[in-house]
């Protein structure tokens, strides 16, 4: 259960965290309406509370995995919005993070 409820969550925060600095960075370096880094602050605010919906108790283990989840999700927000083409050491990368987030966030503890 911890599973299902956990993975939906960092998919969530992902958006609004990449999302939130990439309206920043649009309104910053690429020219856009000031009022999308007032969206993109909006949206930075929104992850800050979605990560505490977390399962897991714990701000760090829960943060650091998040880390890797970000990872991820940011190559796919560069390869779906801004034409990024990852490397194969983006994608071996990633996927060492992703398997550091199921080790972070799933591995048994005693």
């Amino acid at each position: 259960m911890t599973v299902l409820r956990s993975v939906p969550l960092f998919a969530l925060a992902a958006l609004a965290e990449i999302g939130g600095a990439w309206l920043v960075w649009q309104a910053v370096r690429e020219g856009r309406p000031w009022w999308w880094a007032g969206l993109g602050v909006m949206a930075l605010g929104a992850y800050g509370f979605v990560a505490t919906l977390q399962p897991d108790a714990s701000f760090g283990r829960v943060l650091a995995a998040y880390g890797g989840v970000f990872v991820v999700g940011s190559l796919l927000w560069g390869v779906a919005l801004d034409g990024f083409r990852p490397t194969t050491a983006d994608v071996v990368g990633a996927a060492i993070c992703v398997l550091g987030v199921g080790v972070i966030m799933y591995a048994p503890r005693g």
